[in-house]
């Protein structure tokens, strides 16, 4: 199996939340941090991180991780610009890839597990297109073979990856990862989160 890259979308505004989610703190590092961390350790290279209007300081946060962030100067146009950019970055980088773990960077559970889990489900069952399911849903963190990126491509501006997901089950295997269902959109729920990592660690 060829190479895998990773793209992670961090461009959003976190307008429900009130400040930039990429920098809050989950076991002791950046949600932004973390989620590069994990596709590092799940064998993911190279890795795109897509900002917006947090550039110079997602740069900080990622100084010396290997990452290559990608300026989305058209974030607020919503999501399908940002995969947009990540994906033509990967393709210039590497156009041999394999294809591409699509991440989100408010999911504080995925780590380098999950990641390796999903690139074995794709080997193993040589789908094209290889989700998470929890909440009885499919989701990202997704993989993506490279016949997909002309399709991630051509979403609309304010479309995510979840439409492609819904609409080709037949081209799709998934994993299991309950903790997929864990994002961070509020305060509270942050607040709940930090809470019970405490608490757990305590």
């Amino acid at each position: 199996m060829r190479a895998v890259g990773a793209l992670i979308l961090a461009a959003g505004g976190s307008t429900r939340f009130g400040e930039a989610k990429q920098f809050l703190v989950f076991d002791g590092q950046a949600l932004l941090r973390r989620v590069v961390v994990a596709a590092q350790e799940g064998g993911c290279a190279p890795i795109a991180a897509v900002v917006g209007q947090e550039w110079e300081r997602a740069g900080a946060e990622l100084a010396g991780t290997g990452a290559h962030l990608v300026h989305n100067r058209e974030w607020e146009r919503g999501i399908g610009t940002s995969i947009r950019c990540g994906i033509k970055y990967l393709v210039r980088d590497a156009p041999s890839l394999e294809g591409a773990i699509l991440l989100a960077c408010d999911q504080p559970y995925v780590n380098g597990e999950v990641i390796s889990r999903l690139i074995g489900e794709r080997k193993k069952s040589g789908k094209t297109i290889v989700a998470s399911h929890y909440a009885g849903t499919l989701g990202i963190p997704a993989f993506f073979g490279a016949s997909w990126f002309g399709a991630l491509c051509s979403l609309d501006d304010e479309s995510g990856a979840k439409s492609l997901l819904q609409s080709h089950h037949g081209d799709m295997a998934h994993i299991e990862f309950e903790g997929g269902a864990v994002d961070i959109d509020t305060p509270d729920e942050y607040a709940s989160l930090t809470s019970h990592e405490y608490n757990r660690r305590g």
